[in-house]
């Protein structure tokens, strides 16, 4: 790209940023095009973007998480409060993070929140945790849970974990293929798998509904009897549910490829939030009024069972297939959004800059999303649902509180820039509280190897950070491998360049 003239070859339409500069050539005034980077385009309207959002909040969580709440409350009234509390604890940090998003309109959300307010060792930690652990670990368990509602549909003699392995594999690789192919194709299977789980839940919900008109209610009118009164016990049943509502922050992650940011990004977190509060409550009724609470608790595959007893044997057939475009559908999403903190951290030196480039001609970041693919089929090895969801909440929850702080640091440090939206101070102090007690809670009442492997791996982050990051003794060590990827892949850097620029 070094003569003029290849610039003939782009435009803005490509992705391309392209500076005009004023030049006289041969005594004649001339214009002189040339590109400043390949810029990831604006492929995300409000539609998209809260299908986004209620699409990779929308996964395995309504299909596992339901069981492992009643049980640790004890009783259904409190298990259906622990469901509603959690969807307004994450309309609260939605709204904070739509603060953050329109202040910081980068991508990669947490990650740079926490560079501006609380410095570049944090948000390499967060960015070491994303990338190793918290985005391929929510890939694994997704589409393993994927990989559990086909394999209903065959008889195997028990529970065989290879062929689960490979089809939990095979939905991992076609994903990648489908988010490095296109950003809008993406967004568009993003939509398309978004209605196909709301088809699903609706089902559940009138089915519910209709059981209720029968007066099936025994099981709703027990109330809050059997409610604990453990802290340990609470926390836990938290973590279940916001397990199954992790997704409401992850259009954050991509705000350089939403359209309007400042307008959008704020109506797509409410709105996804507010969807998805709603429809869990009342499919978590319909699965006790359904199933009562002996035949949740004993339950291996929910919404499989709830269709054998509403819908009979022949027509409960659809529901593994809606679970299954359920779970295509948020692993999708990780896949689209989480991936993003490698590309932004990549950017700015953190990580090989070559993780960074993007594709001339598809403008989607290739190198990046092979990597978290790689990671994330290593992590298909354990298959260990219930450590894995344990492992990626308490690392979850540390960086939620992190960012928080962050935004009332941002308060103080950048007092006078504008703010699209400014929410009330209340908010993110009582998200902040809540995150606190859901990291801190259940290591004093009830310590596990999954929270102190959790730690160990966030702090050894700082291994690689003050070699690689700090003292740079990788630069010219990644030339070679840099030139060959960029040859292979197509691919070239990609700079943070502002639409006003």
């Amino acid at each position: 790209m070094d003569n003029p003239a290849l610039c003939r070859e782009y435009t803005e339409d490509d992705g391309v940023k392209l500076k005009k500069r004023p030049v006289t050539i041969g005594g004649a005034p001339r214009v002189e095009v040339e590109p400043t980077g390949i810029k990831l385009r604006r492929n995300v309207g409000l539609i998209s973007g809260t299908s986004v959002i209620v699409g990779t909040i929308i996964g395995s969580g309504i299909f596992i998480s339901p069981k492992g709440v009643l049980q640790e409350t004890g009783s259904v009234g409190l298990s259906l409060v622990v469901w509603a509390a959690g969807g307004m604890l994450s309309l609260m940090g939605a709204l904070s993070y739509a603060e953050l998003g329109t202040l910081i309109s980068k991508s990669g959300a947490e990650y740079h929140y926490l560079m501006a307010a609380l410095g570049r060792v944090v948000a390499f930690l967060f960015a070491w945790t994303k990338v190793i652990i918290l985005t391929p670990s929510s890939l694994a368990i997704i589409c393993l849970t994927f990989a559990e509602y086909v394999m209903s549909l065959i008889e195997f003699c028990g529970e065989p974990q290879i062929p689960k392995k490979m089809i939990a594999a095979l939905a991992i690789l076609t994903l990648a293929i489908v988010n490095s192919l296109d950003t809008t194709l993406a967004a568009s299977v993003q939509v398309f798998f978004t209605g196909a789980k709301l088809i699903a839940l609706v089902i559940i919900v009138i089915g519910g509904l209709i059981w209720l008109g029968k007066g099936e209610v025994a099981t709703l009118q027990k109330g809050f009897e059997g409610s604990t009164s453990s802290p340990s016990g609470m926390a836990l049943a938290f973590y279940d549910a916001m397990w199954a509502y992790d997704g409401w922050h992850s259009l954050n992650y991509i705000t350089e490829e939403l359209k309007t940011p400042y307008v959008n990004l704020p109506r797509a977190n409410v709105l996804g939030v507010l969807l998805v509060t709603g429809i869990y409550v009342l499919t978590n009724i319909s699965y006790l009024a359904v199933l009562g609470t002996e035949g949740l608790l004993n339950s291996s595959a929910v919404a499989l069972e709830w269709g054998e007893v509403v819908l009979g044997k022949r027509v409960a057939v659809i529901m593994p297939l809606f679970v299954m475009c359920s779970t295509i559908g948020a692993a999708n999403g990780t896949m689209f959004a989480g991936g993003r903190t490698l590309y932004v951290a990549a950017r700015e030196n953190q990580f090989p800059e070559v993780l960074s480039y993007v594709n001339v001609r598809r403008v989607t970041p290739i190198p990046c999303i092979i990597f978290t693919t790689v990671v994330a089929l290593l992590m298909l090895i354990p298959g260990d649902i219930g450590s894995l969801i344990n492992f990626v909440s308490f690392a979850s929850w540390m960086f939620y509180s992190l960012a928080i702080v962050s935004l009332i640091v941002l308060r103080f440090i950048r007092k006078n820039e504008p703010r699209p939206i400014k929410v009330f101070i209340l908010f993110p102090i009582t998200f902040l509280c809540c995150s606190l007690y859901l990291v801190v809670a259940p290591i004093i009442q009830n310590p596990r190897l999954e929270f102190l492997y959790a730690f160990l791996i966030i702090i050894g982050g700082l291994v690689f950070y003050v070699p690689f990051v700090h003292f740079r003794i990788h630069k010219s060590c990644f030339n070679p491998v840099t030139l060959f990827v960029q040859l292979l892949m197509e691919v070239g850097p990609s700079s943070y360049v502002p639409d006003s620029e």
